[in-house]
């Protein structure tokens, strides 16, 4: 089966759809003032050690502190022991390891999310296409999803070959190794080492914190991470990221340039493809089904909690099989709903009740067929006692409501409304799509007064740029009576 990725890029923000069998399987968003933190390294420093939590609190240089805990600290595991071993052992206690004020390298694992500041760990690993390097361990590991075990030893004696007898430092070998020649594997090898080579030498001339290397950008995240052998093409539609993009792939993947396409028509890319819509329908709480019934999506601190109902699907040769096909149909809408939404955390599946064992087993079957697909860390329970599936996704990044929405403060926090910063970035792509369709004196945007605030103030340079771009003058009007979603644009 094909798939194809679409690259949106705008000075504010950078917007991947993946597309597979015609419909929008992931959605990414990455914006200018807010990327995200996993992966960067920074030089820390310890302000809070917590010996009660065996836990500590680092300043990176973010509005909040990170969190630190003892399991993440690499000197405190024994050297020489295996995984299983070092998660038996007893581990120092980190009072004995930490002091205040003390600088820390450190490396951000999971992004702030919520009020909850970033993860760290002190075990660097710096991902490139086809290895990670961790310069602090002395081992090659193979990626858990090549299994074939004649396969797994010779990547494992290929690397090792092509390492320096003084190398310091360990590998993991990557899905993407698999068909890699010598060549690739070892420009890969030389462009880790010396990415390493750089921090360390950043880290013994700078002052704590501050940063030391920052991950790649979406757009390149893409090429390295999200393109395999069924990747038809990667359409990028800004002719400039494009040609860097381009460049980029030219040295650190050459097999990928030949389905890098830069997209050129009249109509937006994520408008052709439908891409729009599905951002709206992944922030709606009911996601209707083709067979006629639908889920209902409730995203809380706590839980993720879908609900499967039949709805009008009556087409079934009795009320049980209405019920199984509805529940085999919502178990692949729910695989998708969880990677489109970026669900993560504790997630309850309450599938319609069958007393037929035979049709659960099958309905549990397909739902962790359709999870194949999805490159997350996740587990599936079978269904309890009362009829629900408990499962976890790991959570890596914020959901895609958490990037595009906000707390409504007219309903105190029971609903969600777009973000005005959300709402400038809408407004300047449909600008941008009128000003391609009709050829008016000026552009009116007639918005409330916060949106229009941000456009005075934050995002004055996107719009001149846009301006610029369109050869047309855009002028800005508040409505007091609009409330933050709504808007028009006025052709003068």
């Amino acid at each position: 089966m094909s798939e194809d990725i679409l690259v949106n890029i705008t000075p504010q923000e950078t917007r991947v759809a993946l597309i597979f069998q015609g419909a929008v399987q992931e959605l990414h968003i990455e914006r200018t003032l807010s990327r995200g933190l996993a992966g960067n390294v920074y030089l820390g420093k310890v302000v809070r050690v917590l010996p009660g939590m065996q836990s500590a609190f680092i300043d990176i240089g973010l509005e909040r502190a990170a969190f630190l805990h003892v399991a993440d600290i690499w000197e405190a595991r024994v050297r020489g022991l295996s995984a299983a071993e070092n998660q038996q052992a007893i581990p120092t206690p980190i009072e004995k390891l930490l002091f205040d004020g003390q600088p820390l390298m450190v490396q951000v694992v999971k992004d702030p999310i919520g009020t909850k500041g970033a993860r760290l760990s002190t075990q660097i690993s710096i991902a490139g296409r086809m290895l990670v390097y961790l310069p602090q361990d002395n081992h090659i590991g193979i990626s858990q999803r090549i299994e074939n075990e004649a396969e797994r030893e010779l990547l494992r004696s290929k690397v090792q070959q092509l390492l320096p007898p003084e190398e310091k430092g360990g590998f993991i070998i990557r899905t993407m190794a698999e068909d890699a020649s010598d060549t690739d594997l070892q420009m890969d090898i030389e462009y880790l080492r010396k990415t390493w080579s750089s921090i360390t030498l950043l880290a013994k001339s700078r002052p704590a914190p501050t940063l030391l290397h920052q991950d790649l950008n979406l757009a390149q995240r893409v090429l390295r991470d999200f393109v395999d052998d069924k990747t038809t093409s990667i359409q990028v539609d800004s002719r400039e990221n494009f040609q860097k993009l381009q460049e980029f792939a030219a040295t650190y993947t050459p097999s990928v340039n030949a389905r890098l396409l830069h997209y050129t028509g009249e109509r937006p890319l994520f408008d052709l493809y439908g891409v729009e819509a599905e951002i709206l329908n992944a922030l709606s709480r009911r996601v209707p089904l083709k067979s006629g019934g639908y889920l209902i999506v409730d995203q809380t601190e706590a839980m993720t909690t879908i609900d499967v109902n039949t709805g009008s699907f009556v087409n079934g040769r009795n009320f049980d099989d209405t019920i199984f096909k509805t529940n085999l149909e919502a178990a692949h809408a729910i695989a998708r709903q969880l990677r489109l939404r970026n669900l993560g955390g504790i997630i309850i599946l309450d599938f319609i009740d069958m007393e037929n064992v035979e049709h659960k087993t099958a309905v549990l079957s397909e739902l962790n067929k359709a999870l194949l697909r999805d490159r997350t860390k996740k587990s599936v329970s079978e269904f309890s006692a009362l009829g629900l599936v408990e499962m976890t996704r790991k959570r890596t990044r914020e959901s895609l409501a958490h990037i595009l929405c906000e707390t409504c403060a007219v309903c105190d926090g029971k609903g969600q409304v777009k973000t005005a910063r959300t709402l400038c970035y809408e407004i300047l792509r449909e600008v941008l799509r009128e000003a391609k369709q009709f050829n008016p004196r000026e552009f009116r945007i007639l918005a409330s007064q916060a949106v229009v605030d941000l456009f005075l103030e934050e995002e004055s340079q996107h719009l001149a740029m846009l301006g610029d771009f369109i050869s047309k003058p855009i002028s800005l009007q508040v409505e007091t009576m609009y409330p933050q979603e709504q808007y028009d644009i006025i052709l003068m």
